[in-house]
Protein backbone atom coordinates (compact mmCIF):
# COMPACT_ATOMS: atom_id res chain seq x y z
CA UNK A 1 0.00 0.00 0.00
CA UNK A 2 1.57 3.28 -1.15
CA UNK A 3 0.39 6.83 -0.39
CA UNK A 4 1.79 10.07 -1.82
CA UNK A 5 1.19 13.74 -1.24
CA UNK A 6 2.88 17.13 -1.67
CA UNK A 7 2.93 19.48 1.33
CA UNK A 8 4.20 23.00 0.66
CA UNK A 9 6.86 21.74 -1.75
CA UNK A 10 7.67 18.62 0.32
CA UNK A 11 6.96 15.24 -1.23
CA UNK A 12 5.88 12.60 1.31
CA UNK A 13 5.74 8.94 0.23
CA UNK A 14 4.41 6.45 2.78
CA UNK A 15 4.54 2.71 2.07
CA UNK A 16 3.24 -0.25 4.10
CA UNK A 17 4.40 -3.79 3.26
CA UNK A 18 5.44 -2.85 -0.25
CA UNK A 19 6.71 -5.39 -2.74
CA UNK A 20 10.44 -5.26 -3.47
CA UNK A 21 9.93 -3.90 -6.95
CA UNK A 22 7.86 -0.99 -5.59
CA UNK A 23 10.50 -0.14 -2.98
CA UNK A 24 13.24 -0.21 -5.60
CA UNK A 25 11.20 1.97 -7.94
CA UNK A 26 10.62 4.64 -5.28
CA UNK A 27 14.20 4.72 -3.96
CA UNK A 28 15.95 4.67 -7.33
CA UNK A 29 13.85 7.64 -8.40
CA UNK A 30 15.28 9.63 -5.45
CA UNK A 31 18.91 8.50 -5.93
CA UNK A 32 19.10 6.58 -2.67
CA UNK A 33 22.41 4.86 -1.98
CA UNK A 34 22.60 1.19 -2.96
CA UNK A 35 23.41 0.06 0.60
CA UNK A 36 20.33 1.80 1.99
CA UNK A 37 18.18 0.32 -0.76
CA UNK A 38 19.47 -3.12 0.19
CA UNK A 39 18.73 -2.40 3.87
CA UNK A 40 15.10 -1.59 3.02
CA UNK A 41 14.73 -4.89 1.20
CA UNK A 42 16.22 -6.80 4.13
CA UNK A 43 13.98 -6.26 7.14
CA UNK A 44 15.05 -6.70 10.77
CA UNK A 45 17.74 -4.04 10.45
CA UNK A 46 19.33 -2.63 13.59
CA UNK A 47 18.27 0.84 14.73
CA UNK A 48 20.66 3.41 13.24
CA UNK A 49 21.16 6.79 11.56
CA UNK A 50 23.21 7.26 8.37
CA UNK A 51 23.94 10.78 7.12
CA UNK A 52 24.62 11.58 3.45
CA UNK A 53 25.12 14.83 1.59
CA UNK A 54 21.54 15.07 0.37
CA UNK A 55 19.50 12.93 2.79
CA UNK A 56 19.41 11.11 6.15
CA UNK A 57 18.52 7.43 6.50
CA UNK A 58 16.91 6.42 9.80
CA UNK A 59 15.93 2.95 11.01
CA UNK A 60 14.03 2.50 14.24
CA UNK A 61 11.49 0.08 15.71
CA UNK A 62 8.30 0.23 17.72
CA UNK A 63 6.21 -2.64 19.10
CA UNK A 64 3.10 -3.90 17.37
CA UNK A 65 0.62 -6.10 19.25
CA UNK A 66 -0.29 -9.40 17.60
CA UNK A 67 -3.83 -10.12 18.80
CA UNK A 68 -3.72 -13.70 17.47
CA UNK A 69 -0.58 -14.82 19.32
CA UNK A 70 -1.14 -12.25 22.12
CA UNK A 71 2.48 -11.12 21.84
CA UNK A 72 4.30 -7.99 20.70
CA UNK A 73 6.22 -7.89 17.46
CA UNK A 74 8.80 -5.44 16.19
CA UNK A 75 7.44 -2.93 13.66
CA UNK A 76 10.40 -1.62 11.66
CA UNK A 77 10.39 1.91 10.23
CA UNK A 78 12.72 3.02 7.47
CA UNK A 79 12.80 6.78 6.92
CA UNK A 80 14.57 8.80 4.22
CA UNK A 81 14.66 12.46 5.14
CA UNK A 82 15.76 15.50 3.16
CA UNK A 83 14.56 19.08 2.81
CA UNK A 84 12.45 18.25 -0.24
CA UNK A 85 11.20 14.72 0.37
CA UNK A 86 10.21 12.31 3.10
CA UNK A 87 9.97 8.56 2.43
CA UNK A 88 8.63 6.21 5.10
CA UNK A 89 8.44 2.42 4.86
CA UNK A 90 7.03 0.16 7.58
CA UNK A 91 6.02 -3.45 8.22
CA UNK A 92 2.52 -2.88 9.60
CA UNK A 93 -0.23 -0.29 9.25
CA UNK A 94 -0.43 2.21 12.08
CA UNK A 95 -3.59 4.23 12.67
CA UNK A 96 -1.83 7.20 14.27
CA UNK A 97 0.52 7.59 11.30
CA UNK A 98 -2.43 7.35 8.94
CA UNK A 99 -4.07 10.11 10.97
CA UNK A 100 -0.98 12.35 10.62
CA UNK A 101 -0.84 11.67 6.88
CA UNK A 102 -4.50 12.60 6.58
CA UNK A 103 -3.96 15.73 8.70
CA UNK A 104 -1.34 17.04 6.29
CA UNK A 105 -3.59 16.21 3.38
CA UNK A 106 -6.23 18.47 4.92
CA UNK A 107 -3.65 21.20 5.64
CA UNK A 108 -3.09 21.56 1.90
CA UNK A 109 -6.49 23.21 1.62
CA UNK A 110 -5.35 25.92 4.05
CA UNK A 111 -4.57 29.15 2.23
CA UNK A 112 -1.93 30.07 4.85
CA UNK A 113 0.05 26.85 4.52
CA UNK A 114 3.32 28.76 3.99
CA UNK A 115 2.96 30.33 7.43
CA UNK A 116 2.90 26.92 9.13
CA UNK A 117 6.66 26.36 8.56
CA UNK A 118 6.21 22.70 7.69
CA UNK A 119 9.53 20.83 7.53
CA UNK A 120 10.44 17.18 7.05
CA UNK A 121 12.25 16.94 10.47
CA UNK A 122 9.12 18.18 12.23
CA UNK A 123 6.95 15.63 10.38
CA UNK A 124 9.38 12.89 11.44
CA UNK A 125 9.16 14.16 15.01
CA UNK A 126 5.35 13.96 14.84
CA UNK A 127 5.57 10.37 13.57
CA UNK A 128 7.94 9.38 16.37
CA UNK A 129 5.88 11.24 18.95
CA UNK A 130 2.70 9.41 17.94
CA UNK A 131 4.41 6.04 18.27
CA UNK A 132 5.95 6.98 21.62
CA UNK A 133 2.52 7.92 22.97
CA UNK A 134 1.18 4.63 21.66
CA UNK A 135 4.00 2.86 23.47
CA UNK A 136 3.00 4.50 26.76
CA UNK A 137 -0.55 3.21 26.25
CA UNK A 138 0.87 -0.23 25.56
CA UNK A 139 2.96 -0.16 28.76
CA UNK A 140 -0.15 0.81 30.71
CA UNK A 141 -1.99 -2.20 29.24
CA UNK A 142 0.89 -4.51 30.21
CA UNK A 143 0.87 -3.09 33.73
CA UNK A 144 -2.84 -3.90 34.06
CA UNK A 145 -2.26 -7.41 32.66
CA UNK A 146 0.44 -8.05 35.26
CA UNK A 147 -1.87 -6.82 38.01
CA UNK A 148 -4.49 -9.31 36.81
CA UNK A 149 -1.88 -12.09 36.79
CA UNK A 150 -0.96 -11.25 40.38
CA UNK A 151 -4.58 -11.72 41.42
CA UNK A 152 -4.81 -15.04 39.57
CA UNK A 153 -1.68 -16.38 41.26
CA UNK A 154 -3.29 -16.11 44.70
CA UNK A 155 -6.61 -17.47 43.45
CA UNK A 156 -5.00 -20.67 42.25
CA UNK A 157 -2.42 -21.62 39.67
CA UNK A 158 -2.85 -23.56 36.45
CA UNK A 159 -0.91 -24.46 33.34
CA UNK A 160 -2.49 -21.57 31.42
CA UNK A 161 -1.33 -19.13 34.11
CA UNK A 162 2.25 -20.30 33.72
CA UNK A 163 1.95 -19.80 29.96
CA UNK A 164 0.52 -16.28 30.39
CA UNK A 165 3.43 -15.28 32.63
CA UNK A 166 5.98 -16.66 30.17
CA UNK A 167 4.33 -14.84 27.25
CA UNK A 168 4.32 -11.60 29.23
CA UNK A 169 7.98 -12.01 30.13
CA UNK A 170 8.84 -12.60 26.49
CA UNK A 171 6.97 -9.42 25.53
CA UNK A 172 8.88 -7.36 28.09
CA UNK A 173 12.20 -8.78 26.86
CA UNK A 174 11.21 -7.77 23.31
CA UNK A 175 10.42 -4.23 24.51
CA UNK A 176 13.88 -4.01 26.05
CA UNK A 177 15.49 -5.08 22.79
CA UNK A 178 13.40 -2.59 20.82
CA UNK A 179 13.79 0.57 22.91
CA UNK A 180 17.30 0.33 24.35
CA UNK A 181 19.20 0.76 21.02
CA UNK A 182 16.99 3.70 20.09
CA UNK A 183 18.25 5.86 22.94
CA UNK A 184 21.57 6.06 21.09
CA UNK A 185 19.73 6.79 17.83
CA UNK A 186 17.84 9.65 19.48
CA UNK A 187 21.12 11.19 20.69
CA UNK A 188 22.60 10.95 17.22
CA UNK A 189 19.53 12.62 15.73
CA UNK A 190 19.77 15.47 18.23
CA UNK A 191 23.28 16.23 17.12
CA UNK A 192 22.43 15.88 13.43
CA UNK A 193 19.30 18.02 13.59
CA UNK A 194 21.18 20.72 15.50
CA UNK A 195 23.86 20.88 12.79
CA UNK A 196 21.66 20.58 9.70
CA UNK A 197 18.53 22.41 10.80
CA UNK A 198 17.90 24.45 13.95
CA UNK A 199 18.11 24.30 17.72
CA UNK A 200 14.31 24.36 17.80
CA UNK A 201 14.14 21.06 15.90
CA UNK A 202 16.93 19.68 18.09
CA UNK A 203 14.81 20.40 21.18
CA UNK A 204 12.00 18.22 19.82
CA UNK A 205 14.35 15.25 19.47
CA UNK A 206 15.75 15.88 22.97
CA UNK A 207 12.19 15.40 24.19
CA UNK A 208 12.11 12.08 22.31
CA UNK A 209 15.19 10.89 24.20
CA UNK A 210 13.61 11.86 27.52
CA UNK A 211 10.51 9.85 26.70
CA UNK A 212 12.58 6.87 25.59
CA UNK A 213 14.35 6.96 28.96
CA UNK A 214 10.96 7.03 30.67
CA UNK A 215 9.85 4.04 28.60
CA UNK A 216 13.01 2.10 29.51
CA UNK A 217 12.48 2.88 33.20
CA UNK A 218 8.89 1.65 32.95
CA UNK A 219 10.02 -1.51 31.12
CA UNK A 220 12.53 -2.24 33.91
CA UNK A 221 9.78 -1.82 36.51
CA UNK A 222 7.49 -4.14 34.54
CA UNK A 223 10.27 -6.73 34.38
CA UNK A 224 10.69 -6.60 38.15
CA UNK A 225 6.94 -6.96 38.64
CA UNK A 226 6.52 -9.92 36.29
CA UNK A 227 9.59 -11.49 37.90
CA UNK A 228 7.99 -11.12 41.34
CA UNK A 229 4.75 -12.64 39.99
CA UNK A 230 6.71 -15.63 38.72
CA UNK A 231 8.46 -15.98 42.10
CA UNK A 232 5.09 -15.81 43.87
CA UNK A 233 3.75 -18.52 41.57
CA UNK A 234 6.75 -20.73 42.28
CA UNK A 235 6.25 -20.21 46.01
CA UNK A 236 2.57 -21.14 45.75
CA UNK A 237 3.46 -24.27 43.79
CA UNK A 238 6.11 -25.20 46.38
CA UNK A 239 3.60 -24.72 49.22
CA UNK A 240 1.02 -26.96 47.53
CA UNK A 241 3.66 -29.54 46.67
CA UNK A 242 4.89 -29.61 50.26
CA UNK A 243 1.35 -30.05 51.54
CA UNK A 244 0.81 -32.94 49.13
CA UNK A 245 4.03 -34.59 50.30
CA UNK A 246 2.94 -34.20 53.93
CA UNK A 247 -0.43 -35.83 53.26
CA UNK A 248 1.27 -38.69 51.41
CA UNK A 249 3.66 -39.07 54.37
CA UNK A 250 0.72 -39.48 56.75
CA UNK A 251 -0.87 -42.13 54.54
CA UNK A 252 2.47 -43.89 54.23
CA UNK A 253 2.68 -43.99 58.03
CA UNK A 254 -0.73 -45.71 58.12
CA UNK A 255 0.27 -48.43 55.67
CA UNK A 256 3.76 -49.00 57.06
CA UNK A 257 2.74 -51.47 59.87
CA UNK A 258 0.45 -53.29 57.43
CA UNK A 259 3.26 -53.58 54.94
CA UNK A 260 5.58 -54.90 57.66
CA UNK A 261 3.11 -57.61 58.74
CA UNK A 262 2.45 -58.55 55.12
CA UNK A 263 6.15 -59.05 54.56
CA UNK A 264 6.22 -61.53 57.45
CA UNK A 265 3.38 -63.47 55.88
CA UNK A 266 5.51 -63.78 52.78
CA UNK A 267 8.08 -65.64 54.88
CA UNK A 268 5.63 -68.54 55.57
CA UNK A 269 5.37 -67.69 59.29
CA UNK A 270 2.15 -68.66 61.04
CA UNK A 271 0.05 -65.76 62.26
CA UNK A 272 -3.44 -65.78 63.75
CA UNK A 273 -4.92 -64.41 60.58
CA UNK A 274 -8.44 -65.55 61.53
CA UNK A 275 -8.37 -63.73 64.86
CA UNK A 276 -10.42 -60.54 64.50
CA UNK A 277 -8.81 -59.07 67.63
CA UNK A 278 -5.41 -59.35 66.00
CA UNK A 279 -6.68 -57.64 62.84
CA UNK A 280 -8.28 -54.79 64.78
CA UNK A 281 -5.14 -54.41 66.88
CA UNK A 282 -3.12 -54.15 63.70
CA UNK A 283 -5.42 -51.43 62.30
CA UNK A 284 -5.27 -49.48 65.57
CA UNK A 285 -1.50 -49.78 65.56
CA UNK A 286 -1.44 -48.28 62.07
CA UNK A 287 -3.69 -45.42 63.13
CA UNK A 288 -1.59 -44.71 66.22
CA UNK A 289 1.57 -44.77 64.14
CA UNK A 290 -0.03 -42.35 61.67
CA UNK A 291 -1.01 -40.00 64.54
CA UNK A 292 2.51 -40.11 65.93
CA UNK A 293 3.92 -39.03 62.57
CA UNK A 294 1.30 -36.28 62.27
CA UNK A 295 2.01 -34.94 65.79
CA UNK A 296 5.73 -35.05 65.14
CA UNK A 297 5.35 -32.99 61.95
CA UNK A 298 2.96 -30.62 63.67
CA UNK A 299 5.27 -30.09 66.62
CA UNK A 300 8.17 -29.23 64.34
CA UNK A 301 6.08 -26.77 62.28
CA UNK A 302 6.10 -28.98 59.19
CA UNK A 303 2.33 -29.37 58.94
Amino acid sequence: MLHKQDINGIKWIDGVRLAEKDIIKVLEKHNIHELDLKACLEWNQRARVDVYDDYIFIVFHFPKYNSVGKVYESNEFNIFLSEKFLITFRDFPFSKINHIFKKYSEIKTNSNIEELKITTPYIVYELIQSMVEKSFDMLKAIRLDIKELEAKVFEGWSGSLVKDIMVKKRSIVLLRHIFKPQIMVSRQLQSIMGKLYSDEIKAYFEEWEDKLNQIMSEVDILWERIDSVEDALKSMVDIKTNFTVKVLTIFSAFFLPLTLITSFYGMNIDFPSNDLGFIYSLLWLSIVFMLIIYLFLRRNGKF
